[in-house]
Parts: structure tokens; C-alpha cells; sequence
């Protein structure tokens, strides 16, 4: 099997967003997924573990996903990625956070803008950007060997909102079909939300979409 990612799991905010960190066992460079919020606790874990960031990436742009871009990237240095798709969002996430009696961060402006089959480098170890809209226009999915780190598109037994502006569930439901039940089973998902899972297990039994395949 080739090399795999060390992967941290931070859960952040009041809305419990999952930040991951994934790093290269080798170069301990890593990329962020999502730091929504508490960043001084994500900078914790990496610290602790020796890492350094190479890149910030949000899965898409609701304000609980990208609260903390703005302070992480001041204390690390690192580009921001973000789908071209979901700026908008990104844009007005402390409007967003407003209207739920929340706050975030402004984001500074990403630095790379993703399209779908791009590929983001961290030392010795690459993900590959799967565009998987439906929860939001730009929602992204990260393919890293075998770990998908699907934001806020696929949970363990549910699947993302599509109640929100620029959501659509039958866009979503059918990406989840044709993106990533072709995925290896054993590939573990990391949610946005919850327990980790894999997409053997959702096939399976997830009531939105099991049984989904052509």
C-alpha cells in the first residue's frame, strides 16, 4: 500500500466542525482541513507532533469551516485553497454567523482557487480535489490515499443539508453516487460532522444514499 497520511482530528466550535490535520510521516509537512474555530488549539497538535503547514484548504465556505483561516494563516504562513465556487460564501461567512446568533473570523482571500481533479502537495504525499456540489456550489472533497476528507457532503448515516443557499439534493446525492461509491470500501471518510466512516459502510446502510450505484 502506498504511504498514508498521520491524521489528527480537532473538533472545533460551537457548531463541532472537525478540523484534520494530515501530515507526511516522512517530511511532517500537512495540510489543514477546515479550521473553523480554537485555533490555538489546532496550533497545539501541531506543535506537538513537529509539523509544519503547508496549506490551509477549506471543504467549502460556511463560516463554521472557515472561521480560523485568518488566524492560522497569520501563524503559519500557509496558502489558503478554496473552490472558486464557494468564495462568495467564504466572503460573507461573518454575515452568515450573524444570522445564527454566531460569530467568525473574517477569511483573508484565498491564495489558490481549486478545481475539481487539482492536486495539493504536502511533503512526499498528495490529495486529490474531487468537486462534489450539492451541501454547497463549490464542496469539495480530499481523496488522500486512503482517506477522503468530504467536508460536509457525506456523514456517517446522513448526508450534508441542502436546505441552504446554493444547496441542491439531488445534485448531491447524485455526486455521492458516481464520485465516490467507485472508491475502494476501505477508504476511511472523515466527516465535517461526527464519527469517522468508510464508504463500504455507507454504501451499505447510509439511509440517504445505500444501494446508490449504476
Amino acid at each position: 500500500m502506498s504511504e498514508q497520511p498521520l491524521v489528527e482530528t480537532i473538533v472545533v466550535g460551537p457548531l463541532q466542525v472537525n478540523c484534520y490535520v494530515a501530515a507526511c510521516p516522512k517530511s511532517g509537512e500537512a495540510l489543514v482541513v477546515d479550521p473553523g474555530d480554537e485555533v490555538v488549539r489546532i496550533l497545539a497538535v501541531i506543535r506537538t507532533k513537529g509539523w509544519r503547514v503547508a496549506g490551509i484548504v477549506n471543504t467549502h465556505g460556511h463560516f463554521d469551516h472557515v472561521g480560523g483561516n485568518r488566524a492560522l494563516a497569520e501563524a503559519t504562513g500557509a496558502q489558503l485553497l478554496i473552490h472558486a465556487l464557494d468564495l462568495p460564501l467564504m466572503e460573507r461567512a461573518q454575515l452568515h454567523a450573524q444570522i445564527y446568533g454566531l460569530t467568525a473570523e473574517v477569511s483573508p482571500p484565498p491564495d489558490r482557487l481549486l478545481a475539481d481533479g487539482d492536486t495539493i502537495p504536502f511533503g512526499e504525499l498528495t490529495c486529490r480535489v474531487i468537486h462534489l456540489p450539492g451541501h454547497s456550489p463549490g464542496g469539495v472533497v480530499l481523496l488522500c490515499g486512503g482517506h477522503l476528507f468530504a467536508g460536509d457532503v457525506l456523514f456517517a448515516g446522513s448526508i450534508g443539508r441542502t436546505d441552504l443557499p446554493g444547496g441542491d439534493h439531488q445534485t448531491l446525492v447524485d455526486g455521492i453516487r458516481k464520485r465516490l461509491w467507485c472508491l475502494p470500501g476501505e477508504t476511511i471518510v472523515h466527516p465535517g460532522h461526527g464519527p469517522d466512516t468508510t464508504i463500504a459502510r455507507e454504501m451499505r446502510s447510509n439511509p440517504y444514499v445505500a444501494g446508490l450505484v449504476d
